[in-house]
């Protein structure tokens, strides 16, 4: 029985570090010549803040998680309009 969770768990962890992988591919296919190109940088962040808590649930973390679950969508969106909406132009 110790064997399946310990196999579980594991699993969980590839796939979260696949996902890490994944989104770490997206963020550099993105050029900087598009208009609010950070937004779909943040959204492809998504993917690694789900591997983050995929990753924090398997190592028996769920309060951890559930808290990262919630402010850091907050927090990078946030991050991505004061960018956005600064005094300086980005153009």
């Amino acid at each position: 029985m110790w064997d399946l969770i310990t196999l579980i768990r594991s699993a969980i962890l590839i796939f979260a570090s696949i996902l890490v992988i994944l989104s770490a591919i997206g963020i550099i296919r993105f050029k900087d010549d598009r208009k609010k190109v950070l937004y779909a940088r943040i959204h492809i962040l998504g993917i690694a803040d789900v591997a983050c808590i995929l990753a924090l649930l398997a190592l028996y973390e769920p309060l951890l998680a559930v808290t990262y679950l919630i402010l850091v969508p907050f927090a990078s969106h946030a991050i991505a309009n004061a960018y956005n909406y600064g005094e300086e132009k980005h153009d």
